[in-house]
């Protein structure tokens, strides 16, 4: 493949900018525009040298030189990482440089399509690089990191391993049709597999609600009767003026989201208009709308204040799906009651926030492994459709060649989340989402 070259760092002036070249050539391209004590074909791998980057004695840039050699770099290919001043005209002088010295400019996520074609990582683990990257929480950060590490290519890898076998042992049984006495797989196995299967993938597919939330956010949403101050407490939240605040009923006709990050969780937060009877068309548009965050929302803040409006006609509990919190708002006007006693008005709200957190991180360890991925959901979930299928299949007794029908069902669809079986039209849509650089 041809060598390659981008920017990695962000776009922009900084102090320092790094420049990724990767390919057979890396090394002889930077070190034809390298001047330096040691010459870069001759250096070490996982070194770095100091020099200046000049071609027919102009000198561009002081810079530093990462050597990577094969197999032991990012790409599983020689790569050189250049350390360059981070003025936007040197970044892009430089690049021009290394394509007329042989380089081609780098695709969108080449550099981490190179790491999986190299076997370097699977495709879920580089699917977590561009999650790492994105990152907005610590939360966020730990899972994308944990399947970087690979914590779902490991539990997926074992279990289809496990399926592989028995499936050439069926396979091998058909083969040998003629010999109806010969049975090469243990139906019994088979059937405690399958069980052990399915369950295993039940439980990946019941995370991804809560990897969903991690990766974009905890759903929030804000309830109650109008004016108990759900738009006050949003605004206290997130420390800024988000939502218009007054004392007439309806002002909130619509949600409005934001997100807020507490001890390195990410919430996303709904304000929902207020809940009560209404001929206003506009505003019962509004209180709908309510509804479905209400449906939708992982955790739900029930407000309520000194008038003990605690109950919300519109929305009841078979609504709210979700952990409810309920909080006492306008402690400072003698607030009394169940809930949490909060004032959001002289942002007097460290309980609800503790309560948040707390009920967050409750929720966040329902599993050791966990989906965040809608392609590996989707995957998984025809995986585990096909090993119910096998299930039924062995409960009605069915040949050995239907059931390695589904069987093989079963592991291609496995094989998708890691790219053991995939495409070219699946890695360019992956990749394409990528940044440039990485």
């Amino acid at each position: 493949m041809q060598t390659i070259c981008a920017i990695s760092s962000p776009y922009g002036s900084g102090g320092i900018a790094v420049i990724r070249v990767s390919g057979e050539q890396a090394i002889a391209i930077v070190d034809s525009l390298f001047d330096g004590r040691v010459s870069l074909a001759a250096a070490s791998a996982n070194t770095v040298h100091f020099g200046r980057i000049s071609r027919q004695d102009e000198v561009l840039d002081e810079v530093l030189c990462s050597v990577f050699r094969a197999p032991h770099s990012f790409t599983g290919e020689d790569t050189v990482e250049i350390a360059c001043h981070g003025s936007l005209f040197i970044q892009q002088e430089l690049l021009r440089w290394l394509i007329d010295a042989g380089c081609r400019a780098a695709e969108p996520g080449e550099f981490t399509r190179r790491a999986f074609l190299n076997g370097r990582m699977d495709l879920a683990q580089a699917e977590a690089v561009a999650d790492l990257i994105a990152a907005q929480s610590k939360a966020e950060k730990d899972l994308a990191l944990s399947q970087l590490r690979g914590s779902v290519s490991n539990a997926l890898s074992d279990l289809r391993e496990r399926l592989l076998h028995l499936t050439s042992l069926i396979e091998l049984e058909l083969d040998f049709a003629d010999h109806e006495e010969l049975e090469f797989a243990d139906r019994g196995e088979l059937k405690a597999l399958a069980t052990e299967i399915a369950d295993h993938l039940s439980s990946l597919l019941a995370s991804f609600q809560t990897g969903n939330a991690i990766r974009h956010g905890i759903p929030v949403a804000i309830v109650g009767a109008p004016n108990v101050g759900k738009s006050t407490l949003l605004n206290a939240l997130l420390g800024e003026q988000r939502a218009i605040v007054s004392d007439i009923q309806g002002t909130t006709r619509d949600t409005i989201e934001d997100t807020l990050v507490l001890d390195g969780i990410l919430f996303r937060l709904i304000d929902t208009a207020g809940m009560r009877e209404t001929d206003d068309k506009l505003e019962n548009m509004g209180i709908e709308r309510s509804r479905q965050a209400a449906e939708k929302a992982q955790i739900i803040i029930h407000v309520s204040d000194k008038d003990e409006r605690n109950e919300v006609s519109l929305l009841n509990d078979e609504m709210m799906k979700g952990t409810v919190i309920h909080v006492r708002n306008k402690a400072d006007l003698g607030a009394k009651g169940d809930g949490l006693l909060i004032s959001a008005k002289n942002n007097a709200i460290e309980p609800l926030k503790r309560e948040l957190v707390r009920v967050a991180r409750e929720s966040m360890q329902t599993s050791a492994v966990m989906l965040s991925n809608a392609r590996h959901y989707d995957a998984i979930r025809r995986a585990y459709e096909a090993i119910l299928r096998v299930q039924e299949g062995m409960a009605n007794n069915l040949s050995g060649e239907l059931l390695s029908l589904d069987l093989q069902d079963c592991l291609s669809a496995l094989g998708e989340v890691t790219g053991q079986i995939t495409n070219q039209e699946v890695l360019s849509n992956i990749f394409s989402k990528f940044c440039i650089g990485k």
